[in-house]
């Protein structure tokens, strides 16, 4: 799996947890949208695209199988959303 772009879309609400929205395309043909970066307690993080099941929880409709492919995408949106920042 190859990252071949990324897109950000920053918030502008400063006090949002919510920094911003991530598009992520993979191997020139496969998008995934709505990827929220998000300020935690020590550091930002990702949380992917999901919905509200009939349970009222929420459940992620598309994410990384295994911790490495996690830690890819995950590094490469918080790289490309802290550009602007240095």
């Amino acid at each position: 799996m190859e990252i071949t772009k990324i897109y950000i879309t920053k918030n502008e609400d400063e006090n949002s947890k919510v920094k911003g929205h991530a598009t992520v395309i993979l191997n020139d043909g496969f998008a995934i949208h709505n990827i929220k970066i998000i300020e935690g307690k020590d550091r930002l993080f990702i949380a992917m695209p999901s919905r509200k099941d009939s349970k009222g929880e929420y459940k992620d409709i598309v994410h990384p199988t295994n911790h490495e492919a996690r830690v890819m995408l995950e590094e490469a949106i918080i790289k490309e959303y802290s550009k602007d920042e240095n």
